[in-house]
């Protein structure tokens, strides 16, 4: 640990924070560190590994494609590109799929769509939420609700405003001569696992209509069956009220490749070509390989019913969590969240957290680990649920075990 550490030190730009903990290898929902310490992996690479870690077939499907085609470029047709982009436009609407390699990515691509878009109108302002995330990228920072990742980056780029989640009456008032979208997520992963509501949702969705803008959808954490559902609108809102609600775009990445970089975005029919040929373009985005193992984890999931497994996965992590913070109350705020997207909200005045300028969630994290638990932290009191979607019972158990016994010594210390 020490030597992988100073070599971090001396090589690797120090842009993460990174916990004292190095994994060796994984299986499913388990990971190994140098020393051979096991423990119950309930982050999955931030909500990457849909499958868990080194599944076989998975394994197999890289090998076979690595073997036949890797990369030759945007400029050619390739089948496993086409194969995907039609699996994933059956699963969302009829409309049109763009490819590149991530998240921040993506929303990229639904920033240029909505200047698009408003070009001939001279409009070109997205509406985003406070507590959002959306990327790294200089746009991604400007359209994030949130002040930290804007320090040191000023002047922000400008064409992004941001007003109270879940308020329609704030993305009213909001609205400008210059307004050419709005931009949410359907359950706000960085922000602390917030969901959106139905009653939000369908508002945004008659008020872009009324004012003929997009409504853009950044389902890069919440997407892809981690709810329950392909995407969390279709979980929030009821099977009739999916009826009538479609976004205008939605950004993917994440678990759509199991660990593998890839993001994409879709586009409706009625603006999918917008962005023609010149317009927006990628050197990796849609690889063979990527495409390869996209495919192959939605046929998974498919076959192997994985979004009903996070429904029942997902609520008995729930329910369990909320018996545990019913029991002690003066360590657990509040437990939310879809499926197997859980946020468990911590109180501000745990003892053994005091002592420390550290947030309390990062010192969670770290109690967490050395009992063996993988959480991921978000803000300064909430720490995250975001296993895979092939996550067994056993390994649900285990991790309430460890989570249970740990919260129960930060509340004896009271």
């Amino acid at each position: 640990m020490n030597e992988l550490k100073s070599l971090y030190e001396q090589y690797v730009v120090p842009t993460y924070g990174r916990f004292d903990v190095a994994f060796e290898r994984g299986a499913g929902s388990q990971l190994w560190d140098f020393d051979g310490k096991r423990y119950v992996d309930m982050g999955c690479g931030i909500a990457v590994c849909s499958l868990g870690h080194a599944h076989p077939e998975l394994s197999d499907a890289l090998s076979a494609q690595a073997r036949k085609l890797v990369h030759v470029s945007n400029l050619y047709y390739t089948e496993p590109q086409a194969t995907l982009a039609k699996q994933l436009v059956d699963l969302t609407g009829v409309g049109k799929m763009f490819f590149c390699n991530s998240g921040a990515e993506a929303n990229e691509g639904l920033y240029k769509l909505a200047r698009r878009f408003g070009h001939e109108s001279g409009r070109f302002e997205i509406i985003t939420a406070h507590n959002s995330f959306h990327g790294r990228t200089m746009a991604g920072i400007a359209a994030t609700g949130q002040e930290k990742v804007k320090i040191g980056f000023g002047p922000v780029m400008e064409g992004f405003t941001q007003v109270p989640f879940n308020d329609l009456e704030a993305v009213e008032k909001a609205l400008s001569p210059a307004t050419v979208a709005v931009m949410i997520e359907g359950v706000q992963g960085e922000g602390g696992i917030t969901p959106a509501t139905s009653e939000y949702l369908l508002g945004l969705r008659k008020f872009c209509d009324v004012n003929n803008l997009l409504l853009l959808m950044d389902a890069v954490q919440c997407g892809f069956f981690r709810t329950g559902n392909w995407q969390s609108y279709q979980t929030i809102l009821s099977r009739d009220e999916v009826k009538s609600f479609q976004p205008d775009a939605i950004s993917m990445a994440k678990s759509l490749g199991g660990g593998f970089p890839i993001g994409s975005f879709w586009i409706t029919e009625k603006h999918a070509d917008l962005l023609g040929p010149g317009s927006h373009g990628t050197t990796f985005g849609g690889t063979p390989l990527a495409c390869a193992m996209a495919s192959k984890i939605i046929e998974i999931v498919e076959r192997d019913n994985l979004a009903g497994n996070a429904v029942a996965m997902g609520s008995l992590l729930k329910d369990e969590l909320n018996v545990i913070a019913e029991a002690h109350p003066n360590v657990i705020n509040t437990v939310r969240g879809l499926g197997l997207m859980i946020g468990v909200e911590l109180q501000n005045d745990i003892p053994d957290f005091q002592n420390s300028e550290t947030p309390a969630s990062i010192q969670m994290v770290n109690k967490l680990h050395d009992a063996c638990l993988i959480l991921i932290p978000a803000g300064t009191n909430v720490v995250r649920f975001l296993p895979a979607l092939n996550l067994t019972q056993a390994d649900a158990e285990e991790a309430l075990g460890i989570f249970r016994d740990t919260v129960a010594e930060l509340a004896g210390k009271k």
